[in-house]
């Protein structure tokens, strides 16, 4: 599948994309999986399977106590945000023993969300290093789950010791709006950076 058309320089080219693929990420219980079941336009894929309690030993629950099911593979849906720009959502395991499952969704994306939830905002410092260090933009998408402080969005990128430029959004996963608006602010982010790209080039 293509999911961007490039340049001579290799550098892909938003305005020119058909399909484009993301990564959802985040700690484990976020929301991942609420977000891409939010906004699929198809009935998602999900690869869940109940928690153990062999998995207890292992799995730190703080937070999450009432999180019966987790996510061992991956997540995907479907998204038309216009009839140029469909987008393909791979989301990630949460849990440290499945990682392995992160390199091989990675590739090919063009961007991600890392979601946060600031009651275990450590659980994400994981996932941005990850594509920090890959070169992969990504923004961060704070969950704001009931009862939970809410912080603006200077205060979270100090949290998490991301860059200015980053973008940080506020918000409900289970709203379907709410999810969407992350992925048009992280697209709008993509087509950003290309732009600057192109302009630095010329």
């Amino acid at each position: 599948m293509v999911f961007a058309t490039s340049d001579s320089l290799g550098v892909p080219e938003i305005h020119e994309v058909q399909a484009v693929k993301l990564l959802v990420a985040g700690g484990f219980g976020v929301g991942k999986t609420t977000m891409v079941g939010s906004v699929s336009e198809i009935p998602p894929l999900r690869t869940e399977e109940r928690l153990s309690d062999i998995g207890a030993v292992v799995d730190d629950l703080t937070g999450v106590e009432s999180k019966t099911t987790t996510t061992v593979a991956l997540d995907f849906g479907r998204i038309t945000l216009n009839p140029r720009v469909v987008l393909y959502l791979f989301g990630t395991p949460g849990q440290d023993r499945f990682w392995f499952m992160w390199q091989e969704l990675s590739v090919g994306v063009l961007g991600a969300v890392v979601l946060a939830d600031t009651r275990r905002m450590q659980d994400s410092f994981a996932a941005v290093d990850f594509f920090e260090s890959r070169d992969i933009p990504f923004i961060v998408g704070v969950n704001c789950f009931d009862g939970a402080d809410i912080y603006d969005e200077d205060e979270v990128r100090g949290a998490l010791d991301i860059a200015p430029h980053v973008p940080v959004q506020l918000c409900d996963v289970r709203d379907r709006d709410s999810a969407k608006l992350v992925l048009v602010r992280l697209v709008e982010h993509l087509m950003a950076l290309a732009t600057a790209d192109v302009d630095q080039r010329n």
